[in-house]
């Protein structure tokens, strides 16, 4: 049975992910980290503040915030742990970092930019459309209270379409009134983020070409969609074939 730790165990996503592991029958909730709430009862567990409790688990997930998940990751590392990252913020500089901070041999370390099936199908066809469309934007939405400004699924996206050749030719492009009204440029593709209550996570993908447009859309109502994803890495991590792997793709057969 493997043995499985949450670091953020404390917060919202923390919580379930708890909840979610200590139902699986395969799995054992074996500790919880976080130092905003020691002392706290979660799924059968007392969270902690000390690190070290983490020593006995075969994998940690983290769910933290991107100002300490790399200091958090280090940890983990020495201690040998497996680990699935949901932390957001993890654009192709702070992968890189990550791949010379984990380095070679030992455990595997997995970033998600999104548990969610449907966000990870909605990604990978967003990449086999690219290359077909004279140009691309992203509009991405989310609750308010999210840490981040684009999202990390919409980095992700951004990489994917530039990566499978995405083009960006437009005849005009046009002048800002207001900075910032065309979006950030991540990769030359342009994102836009949108915080508002009531949102969760949801992110639209439109492409363009003279006489016709197509969108790809997702849309995560409740947190309990990121559970089966989360599971599926928690299971997967230890067989992938390199340290550091981004994405679900590799588990899913994408």
């Amino acid at each position: 049975m493997t043995r499985v730790a949450v670091s953020g165990a404390g917060g919202r996503m923390g919580r379930l992910v708890c909840e979610t592991v200590a139902a699986a029958d395969d799995l054992d909730l074996a500790a919880g980290y976080d130092p905003a709430h020691p002392g706290l009862g979660v799924a059968g567990i007392t969270v902690s503040d000390d690190p070290a409790s983490l020593a006995g688990a075969d994998v940690v997930v983290e769910f933290t915030v991107p100002s300490i998940v790399m200091d958090n990751l280090a940890v983990w590392r020495g201690l040998g742990l497996h680990a699935v990252v949901g932390t957001s913020g993890f654009g192709a500089g702070r992968v890189e970092d990550l791949r010379r901070l984990w380095g070679s041999g030992g455990p595997n370390c997995l970033v998600v930019p999104n548990f969610s099936i449907g966000a990870v199908l909605m990604m990978r066809f967003a990449e086999m459309a690219a290359p077909h469309f004279a140009a691309s934007e992203i509009v991405e939405l989310h609750h308010d209270a999210k840490a981040d400004a684009p999202s990390g699924t919409a980095l992700a996206t951004a990489a994917r379409i530039e990566e499978a050749g995405g083009r960006q030719e437009r005849r005009v492009e046009s002048a800002e009134l207001a900075p910032g009204a065309r979006g950030a440029d991540a990769g030359g593709v342009r994102v836009h983020a949108v915080r508002l209550p009531g949102l969760l996570a949801h992110q639209e993908v439109l492409l363009g070409s003279p006489g016709e447009t197509l969108t790809i859309r997702h849309d995560t109502t409740e947190r309990v969609a990121f559970m089966p994803g989360v599971l599926l890495a928690v299971r997967g991590v230890a067989r992938l074939p390199v340290p550091v792997t981004v994405g679900l793709e590799s588990l899913l057969g994408l």
